[in-house]
């Protein structure tokens, strides 16, 4: 069985499209949080956010919202990963789809 039978590409790209909303939003919300002293999300939960593809979203989120621009692991590790995971998303599409 090959794997473009088991999943269909449509699938991966609206999972995309929801994870990196949910990334932009998440540090959206952080940064509100932040500026008002209240709860804030924790940082753990902002990487687990872009390891599961939504680099995109949290790293535009990062540049839009000037939010966690002043920490090296963010500055460094939201587009290292974002680089890594989209490499591996286009190499699977490649290999198995196209």
């Amino acid at each position: 069985m090959n794997l473009s039978e088991v999943i269909d590409v449509r699938y991966i790209i609206y999972y995309l499209i929801i994870i990196n909303c949910i990334g932009f939003l998440a540090m959206f919300i952080d940064k509100v949080k932040a500026e008002k002293n209240k709860w804030r999300i924790p940082e753990k939960v902002l990487f687990y956010i872009t390891f599961l593809g939504g680099g995109i979203g949290t790293n535009l989120g990062m540049a839009i919202c000037r939010h966690k621009t002043k920490k090296v692991r963010f500055v460094i590790g939201f587009p290292t990963i974002a680089i890594c995971e989209y490499i591996l998303i286009i190499y699977v599409l490649v290999k198995y789809f196209f």
